[in-house]
């Protein structure tokens, strides 16, 4: 039996064994092309969580310009009133405007839904809904993002949406609809990578 030893650049390693039989055996490793991204010394960076017990916007600032893929989380969100969720994203200042977003929410009885151009909507429309899950923003080229969502809570709310930023993306805001009502239950957190 041959074998061949792939070693790391630290420690360990990986050995790959043929098979005692007659003949040989090929392996073919598929082509892979891109960009591998890490931020630091991790592919992954978290940010600090926020309580998102009150206040009318939960800011996250400071994300670098080598962010492709950004993650908000969250774990029992709630706010007083019943205007939706958003999410919006800037450089410099938060964009108000040319979004085109829609989420649906799949309750028990009629499902309901929601657009909105001044940010990423969340369909929740419920004062008392404690919200978890997460909003996935993604770089598709140049400054055009796009978002997805899956959060449960009274329902589950999936939808997504677009906005292109006049630079790269630095910051991210969680705010509502109308800008005014507040938080007053959970934490947020964000990834990126």
């Amino acid at each position: 039996m041959s074998s061949i030893v792939v070693a790391g650049d630290t420690s360990g390693s990986v050995t790959l064994s043929a098979p005692a039989v007659a003949g040989s055996t090929t392996l073919t490793l598929p082509s892979v092309s891109g960009t591998v991204l890490t931020t630091g010394s991790s592919v992954i960076t978290s940010g600090t969580a926020v309580a998102s017990t009150s206040g009318t916007s939960i800011d996250f600032t400071g994300i670098p310009s080598t962010a492709k893929r950004i993650t908000v989380m969250f774990s029992g969100v709630s706010t007083n009133g019943t205007s939706n969720p958003l999410i919006q994203i800037g450089n410099g200042t938060n964009v108000t405007t040319g979004y085109v977003s829609s989420s649906i929410n799949l309750f028990v009885g009629t499902p309901q839904s929601s657009s909105a151009t001044n940010g990423m909507v969340i369909d929740s429309n419920v004062a008392t809904n404690f919200l978890s899950g997460t909003i996935t923003l993604n770089l598709v080229s140049g400054n055009i993002w796009i978002s997805s969502h899956n959060l449960g809570g009274v329902g589950n709310m999936v939808g997504g949406g677009t906005v292109t930023l006049s630079s790269t993306l630095d910051r991210i805001r969680i705010t509502t609809v109308n800008g005014t009502d507040t938080f007053d239950a959970g934490s947020i957190n964000i990834f990126w990578e």
